[in-house]
């Protein structure tokens, strides 16, 4: 009986431990970070919509909270949102949202479109622009 509970211990202690998934891969961190992303984007290419400030930074400090809850510490969120390839990563992935919507750059009315349209929905994106 001691050596089977002594075996395990060892087992445990020598198991590795499991690495945490980049927090690209944590939808709860990932998607609001994209709405906030796509939320400036938005407020930054139209003139008739402006972003709701203290909202995008209440839902980033609530982000970085869940993040740091869920064992994340303040260096590696720091890494995450600082990093050029995640920063290229979610511009690519904004752009093809933004496209699939019908919003091209040559035509800031696209994004006032768009921006309208999520606000009226009250999607993720919308609830962080506001109508001038």
């Amino acid at each position: 009986m001691k050596r089977a509970l002594i075996a395990s211990a060892l087992i445990a202690v020598a198991a590795p431990v499991a690495a945490k998934p980049s927090l690209r891969d944590v939808p709860e961190i990932e998607n609001p970070l994209f709405a906030v992303a796509v939320a400036k984007e938005v407020s930054d290419h139209c003139d008739d919509i402006a972003p709701r400030y203290f909202k995008g930074l209440g839902q980033l400090r609530q982000l970085k909270a869940r993040a740091n809850a869920l064992g994340y510490s303040d260096d590696e969120i720091r890494d995450y949102v600082e990093s050029k390839t995640e920063k290229a990563r979610m511009r690519a992935k904004g752009e093809r949202l933004l496209a699939q919507n019908g919003v091209t750059y040559a035509d800031p009315e696209t994004f006032c479109a768009y921006g309208r349209a999520e606000i009226k929905n009250n999607s993720a994106i919308g609830v962080l622009l506001r109508a001038k």
